[in-house]
């Protein structure tokens, strides 16, 4: 496909229009600074305050977070970063599957009838054989030796190779041998059996007997998307939850929350930032999505034609329902946190669990098999967000089992909200020290006696 050839300059191409767009604009706002759109100003005024009646003083919250991440250029140039590597990896990785591989043939004293055949082999095997007749089997093994040639078949018996065949290998090559050592068999035998020409031509149209499998069949493409969609949704819980950790600790250490917490409650101010960082998440999510089907569907990847609504849309419940979950946890997390070096001891325990639903279900898609562990995990809401994709893509499950998933991290999700609130309430506004969890819930302990 010519777009597909294209693609690489292409994304090269858009790479440094954009950045030259973006350091335009930066130019402009550094020389007229006091400068602003009245129609813009006053859209984002409406939306966000559009999000302030909806949701009180959280949609207050929200719709800051929401304009100091947005405004940012780590999100934008990160969004920017994402998008050109996923549409140049779609791109190349198509442009290598669609590529034929080429391997070169040396006939040694091989009957004309034979040449058709043995291209026909190749073809069959998806790749492209090129023909050439050498005088004598030395000059094969010299040409087999110098790498001009990567097969020799001498006369109708004898297939030549430079290194033995591999019980696992898979280059073309050896491919080609296997099948052309069984086609001068089978050629061999009908010559040998007297066949007549329409004889032969009969047995050569034979098709084989299909497999019926009482399981239910896996798509491949589906099962390329669901390797796709695993990630994102790893990278999302990642970079987002982190987000919220270190929004809460610098807003602790710098003591800016003691100045909201005059005007809004804790819990308010704790839920309007999970909400306007999981918007952002999921706009962001939106965008590579809608990007790759784009590119996929202009270079003829499998990915346009596997990803089915019903992958779809696990994969957009368990963005929101996954980071809902551990955005609470990481919030939680991050007001027992007074300075930056302490963020990676508190946030590596908290990845834990991401990364044991991410192995496990890369592992369920990349064996299509649904391994009870995997169905286990998948109704745990740790590790429900990446297990239950895994199971959607491999058409291992039913929607009332889907369902039911969603409900136990749902119910699970708004008994760590509140606990998260508590944790949250208590240990945002003591600061010189890191505060356990420990001393957290036995102050709440107390209390409540």
């Amino acid at each position: 496909m010519k777009l597909g050839r294209e693609l690489p300059i292409l994304g090269v191409l858009v790479v440094v229009v954009l950045a030259r767009l973006f350091l335009r604009r930066r130019r402009g706002a550094e020389t007229a600074p006091t400068r602003r759109e009245p129609g813009r100003s006053l859209r984002l005024g409406a939306a966000f305050s559009l999000v302030a009646a909806l949701f009180g003083d959280a949609g207050l919250v929200a719709s800051r977070e929401i304009k100091e991440r947005a405004r940012g250029r780590l999100f934008r140039l990160g969004t920017l970063a994402v998008l050109v590597i996923v549409a140049l990896a779609i791109g190349l990785s198509t442009l290598s599957h669609h590529k034929r591989p080429v391997v070169d043939v040396a006939l040694v004293n091989v009957p004309a009838r034979l040449h058709a055949p043995i291209v026909a082999s190749g073809a069959a095997a998806g790749m492209t054989v090129r023909l050439s007749e050498l005088a004598s089997p030395q000059a094969a093994a010299a040409a087999l030796r110098a790498g001009t040639v990567a097969i020799a078949v001498e006369g109708t018996d004898r297939i030549v190779v430079n290194k033995s065949l591999g019980t696992a290998s898979t280059s073309a090559a050896d491919q080609l041998a296997r099948a052309l050592s069984s086609e001068l068999g089978a050629q061999d035998a009908i010559r040998a059996a007297g066949l007549s020409a329409a004889q032969a031509a009969a047995l050569a149209r034979a098709r084989p007997v299909p497999i019926v499998s009482l399981a239910k069949s896996t798509n491949t493409s589906e099962q390329v998307a669901s390797l796709i969609g695993l990630p994102l949704l790893f990278f999302m819980f990642i970079q987002y939850n982190t987000w919220t950790l270190l929004g809460v600790m610098e807003e602790e250490s710098t003591r800016v929350v003691e100045v909201l917490l005059a005007a809004v409650r804790p819990t308010a101010l704790l839920t309007g930032k999970v909400l306007g960082i999981g918007v952002l998440a999921l706009v962001q999510a939106g965008l590579i999505v809608g990007v790759a089907l784009s590119v996929a569907k202009a270079t003829g990847s499998t990915l346009a034609k596997g990803t089915t609504p019903s992958f779809l849309a696990a994969i957009v419940i368990w963005l929101l329902v996954g980071y809902a979950f551990y955005a609470w946890v990481y919030a939680a997390a991050g007001s027992m946190a007074e300075r930056r070096d302490q963020v990676q001891a508190i946030a590596l325990p908290l990845s834990v669990p991401i990364a044991i639903g991410y192995v496990v279900g890369i592992i369920a898609q990349a064996s299509a098999n649904a391994s009870l562990v995997t169905k286990v995990l998948a109704y745990l809401p740790p590790t429900a967000p990446f297990a239950m994709p895994a199971l959607v893509g491999l058409n291992a499950v039913s929607w009332w089992q889907v369902l039911a998933s969603v409900l136990i991290s749902v119910v699970c999700t708004i008994g760590v909200a509140r606990l998260a609130a508590v944790i949250y309430r208590r240990a945002i506004l003591r600061t010189g020290r890191r505060v356990g969890l420990r001393e957290v819930l036995r102050r709440e302990r107390v209390r409540a006696a």
